[in-house]
């Protein structure tokens, strides 16, 4: 893919999972897709699960490189050195035994697709109906395959169902309860969990990032996912979080200036990215309310003062339920704003007006 040209399967600012020889905290899922493949059990379609950003992208590749590499032996398990050959050509996307199938470039409206296409997995069917130069395995990694539309997923279907001989799929999968039930059913799944803070922490100093002081806050935020660590540590995720709390905090009458502010950055061209990340803390925020109540105890604090807040605005588990509930209805409402694309700072400003009408009804 061209420099010019985004991969919507990349992090930015992080090394590309293709690139990245290191993996951390899933020892077990790379053991058990060793047991298997040594036992000569090797399924060939693999359903890659767990949490956005805790590598499943990155085992992936790993077992890619594995497999292109003879599926060597020895303690280095799937770990395949990045000098030698196979992994260069596997991270310059030059091995021909590998194929990637992700979203598409739309040349027309010079935007990536956002869905993966019939036409993409079809690729798929041509690849593998190539004989290997070696007579050796083939790779398809589909990532994600969330993004695969239904005509997509069928085109796929027909594939798993009658699979040539040696070829591997290995698919990325954030929510597998939204496929078909019959690619679900066709698949081995290798479930990789949260990471705990070691873990994120040496996979962020692994990525080029030094979380520091605030490794607590972030592995708090992003419920163990480096990817989403990333994220919030290049988007400025905790000041944004740490203004959300504090606009939270002067409920039932929030600062209607600070909300102002916040909604106006999730406004205009190029603030896409800002809206999102938005969206995804003021979800997480509603959530933590929500078990706070439920549970009687904050989570883990990741800003000043957020402990006293949610104790405050959730005492009780009917208050639980009404957060909950209220979560429900705003991830509504903006899904419902982006398909009739409604002004993101308008979008914003409403759903701090509803919180700020549900916590008046916690402390009456």
């Amino acid at each position: 893919m061209s420099d010019d040209i985004p991969e919507p399967d990349r992090i930015a600012g992080a090394p590309h999972p293709r690139e990245t020889a290191a993996l951390h905290g899933q020892d077990a899922a790379q053991d058990a897709f060793l047991s298997v493949a040594r036992g000569g059990r090797l399924h060939h379609g693999w359903m890659l699960t767990g949490p956005r950003g805790v590598g499943k992208a990155t085992l992936a590749w790993r077992i890619a490189r594995w497999m292109i590499a003879g599926q060597p032996e020895g303690d280095a398990g799937l770990y395949i050195d990045p000098d030698q050959p196979a992994f260069r050509r596997v991270a310059s996307l030059g091995e021909p035994r590998v194929l990637l199938c992700r979203r598409p470039w739309d040349e027309k409206t010079k935007k990536l697709r956002k869905q993966i296409t019939v036409e993409e997995v079809r690729k798929l069917k041509s690849f593998f109906n190539m004989s290997a130069a070696d007579g050796g395995w083939r790779v398809a990694i589909v990532d994600a395959m969330d993004d695969l539309n239904i005509p997509a997923q069928n085109a796929l279907l027909k594939i798993l169902e009658e699979p040539p001989e040696k070829v591997l799929f290995l698919m990325v999968c954030h929510q597998p309860g939204r496929l078909l039930p019959t690619i679900r059913s066709r698949c081995r799944e290798l479930r990789l969990g949260a990471l705990d803070a070691a873990s994120l922490g040496s996979a962020m100093m692994d990525a080029g990032y030094a979380p520091d002081a605030d490794t607590q806050a972030l592995t708090s935020l992003s419920g163990g996912s480096a990817g989403e660590a990333v994220r919030l540590i290049a988007d400025e995720g905790l000041v944004l979080y740490g203004n959300l709390i504090a606009i939270l905090s002067a409920a039932p009458r929030m600062d209607r200036m600070l909300m102002t502010r916040v909604a106006d950055g999730c406004a205009g061209r190029g603030a896409e990215e800002r809206y999102d990340l938005t969206v995804r803390l003021i979800a997480l925020l509603l959530n933590r309310l929500s078990r706070t109540g439920a549970t009687g105890q904050p989570p883990v604090e990741a800003v000043e003062g957020e402990a006293a807040t949610l104790r405050r605005l959730a005492p009780t588990p009917f208050a639980a339920q009404q957060w909950a509930e209220l979560a429900q209805t705003t991830s509504a409402r903006i899904d419902h704003g982006r398909l009739v694309n409604l002004d993101p700072a308008q979008v914003i400003l409403d759903t701090f007006l509803a919180i700020d009408a549900t916590a008046r009804r916690q402390i009456q």
